[in-house]
């Protein structure tokens, strides 16, 4: 076969989608994706779920009509304010019942939210408000003190406290959350000045009836959020979602959802239950169980804090039928004493995202609680999931295959050629969901994209291999990837194997610039306590020695106590590089 009869072989390997072949039994591969509002399906779950519990806060429940009621009176006030259709509104706090009232809220009237990191100091909100071009924020009191450092020009300011919609009995909690949130740095001093553009949240509540505008909505045109980027590389981009991508993803994602190879498996409106511990600043908590939950039907458990204890309390208590979370998270819980004092088998399914799942991880938990934990892989820029594991059919190191609606390949990092099967490639995908390109940066959002038939897809920058059945396998992020003499090595294949030694707990591996090999490898480990300063470099390099080909082993090794993360748990390999270039 010539070469062009090659690159047509290739190609049609992805394009003919064989993953479909592997879908659950009823399950469409194109899912009927509503052209309405966030707005609408939210006010059509409070109509279909009335009285149904929506939310419980640390014990503190709210139905259905109850949170449309405050999701209303809190619109109102911000359409009194001066908030209009396509102005851009800030969230600036954890998870809490007002988040989601001001989520809602601002959609209401029109507005763009930009969700900030609850755990970003001055410089970094300074940027995503000055990128965005919020006039409005609504941030907890706690927090404040950031805002006002950036003396950033806001029009208004709205404060809420964390323990607003606490108990009574439980409204002690709200310092203790905020030392988790915090951990080893000081809480900062809530002084806030009297100015005539600062609102109390709840007194907006209290006094404004509920008689939000009418508002038209062009959904696949009409920005929904502008969630802003890790910036691994450079600042922090906002990623433009239109509430047709957002409705888009939670549809084909329940669909996929509702299918399972295994009876009762599937996951049904109005009878689920979550632990919402997951950001709802971030695009995972935001989507995958903040909205999703919501127009689903479903209870969510709030939790400010991804505090072990409480999870697995709830897990054990409040009837938890489907649970997601993150790779650090389990792998504290297989540590954790009290983790095997529920049945997690009672759960209809155990979901990891936001990260690579380690196989040893994996393995780990299932042999401690006796459940498999689903994959995926999801994106700001694709509203969240993009890849899933089929309920019944997981293969462990695989983040699944494509959700309906979706295409995804894999191209060579340099030609930009579809690779053949088997063959390590940047992920390339397309479908309702992906984002039409980065808030105000035309730049960006060319280099983001590659035409393919005549037609745009997304460069994810993640490299995997697809096998003969359409599952996907995750190595490395592209700008990860160490060349070592001209050998490739991903560093996710080293971390696996430092992670196997049983007195290692934690390893991150990066590149170290050297003009005679390009890279060294470097790992940086994080021993368990028993082994501190009793396992030396040589012993950690031997042993990789023994498990790596010889351009794979690390040439330095360092011990820390911690390794640095970003705040949903993903191991911060920029701050790593930055420690070496300071």
């Amino acid at each position: 076969m010539d070469s062009r009869g090659k690159k047509k072989e290739n190609e049609a390997t992805y394009l003919e989608k064989p993953w479909l072949k592997f879908y659950p039994e009823g399950l469409d591969p194109e899912v009927d994706i509503p052209t309405v509002s966030l707005v609408q399906l939210f006010d059509e779950a409070v109509e279909k779920w009335k009285n149904k519990t929506a939310i419980v806060f640390y014990g503190k429940k709210m139905d259905y009509v109850e949170l449309r009621d405050k999701v209303e009176r809190f619109a109102t006030a911000l359409y009194e304010l001066g908030v209009r259709k396509g102005d851009r509104v800030a969230l600036y706090m954890l998870n809490c019942p007002q988040f989601i009232i001001s989520y809602f809220g601002a959609l209401k009237v029109g507005a763009v939210l930009t969700t900030i990191s609850p755990v970003y100091v001055t410089s970094e909100v300074k940027h995503q408000l000055e990128d965005s071009g919020a006039e409005t924020i609504i941030c907890q009191d706690i927090l404040y003190e950031f805002v006002k450092k950036t003396n950033f020009k806001l029009k208004t300011v709205i404060l809420t406290r964390i323990d607003e919609y606490l108990p009574p009995l439980k409204k002690l909690f709200g310092k203790t959350i905020l030392r988790n949130i915090y951990q080893k740095m000081e809480i900062p001093i809530v002084e806030i000045d009297e100015r005539e553009d600062a609102y109390w949240f709840q007194d907006l509540i209290k006094k404004t009836q509920p008689t939000p505008p009418q508002i038209t909505f062009d959904p696949k045109e009409d920005l929904a959020v502008l969630p802003y980027t890790g910036g691994t590389t450079g600042l922090p981009k906002g990623v433009m979602l239109t509430h047709y991508n957002l409705i888009a993803n939670a549809a084909i994602n329940q669909a996929f959802w509702s299918f399972s190879f295994e009876a009762g498996k599937n996951l049904e409106e109005g009878k689920e239950v979550m632990v919402a511990y997951l950001p709802f600043y971030h695009i995972f908590g935001q989507v995958t169980v903040m909205i999703t939950g919501l127009i689903r039907g479903y209870r969510l458990i709030i939790f400010t804090t991804p505090d072990l204890d409480d999870i697995i309390r709830s897990v054990g208590k409040d009837g938890v039928t489907f649970f997601l979370g993150v790779p650090s998270l389990y792998e504290l819980l297989n540590d954790h004493e009290k983790t095997d004092r529920v049945d997690w088998r009672r759960l209809k399914f155990v979901f990891s995202g936001a990260d690579s799942l380690l196989e040893d991880t994996a393995q780990s938990w299932e042999r401690r609680v006796g459940t498999e934990i689903y994959e995926g892989l999801g994106l700001s820029e694709t509203s969240s999931g993009l890849n899933t594991t089929p309920l019944g059919r997981r293969k462990i190191g695989s983040f699944g295959i494509p959700l309906p609606n979706t295409n995804a390949a894999l191209i060579h990092p340099e030609t930009e050629e579809f690779v053949p099967l088997g063959e390590i490639g940047e992920l390339v995908v397309k479908g309702p969901h992906v984002t039409r390109g980065y808030w105000r940066n035309p730049e960006e959002t060319e280099k983001a994209f590659i035409e393919i038939g005549g037609e745009k897809w997304l460069k994810t920058g993640d490299l995997a291999r697809m096998d003969e059945e359409g599952y996907f396998y995750f190595y490395d992020r592209k700008r990860d990837l160490i060349k070592y003499k001209g050998y490739s090595v991903f560093a996710r294949e080293v971390e696996e194997v430092l992670r196997s030694h049983p007195k290692i707990m934690e390893a991150a591996v990066i590149g170290v610039p050297d003009p005679k090999v390009g890279a060294n490898i470097k790992a940086v480990v994080v021993l368990e306590a028993d082994a501190r300063g009793k396992l030396s470099e040589e012993i950690i390099t031997n042993y990789c020695k023994e498990r790596l080909a010889h351009y794979k082993v690390p040439r330095i090794v360092e011990f820390r106590g911690e390794i640095p993360k970003t705040d949903v748990g993903k191991v911060s390999r920029r701050e790593l590089r930055e420690d070496i270039e300071a």
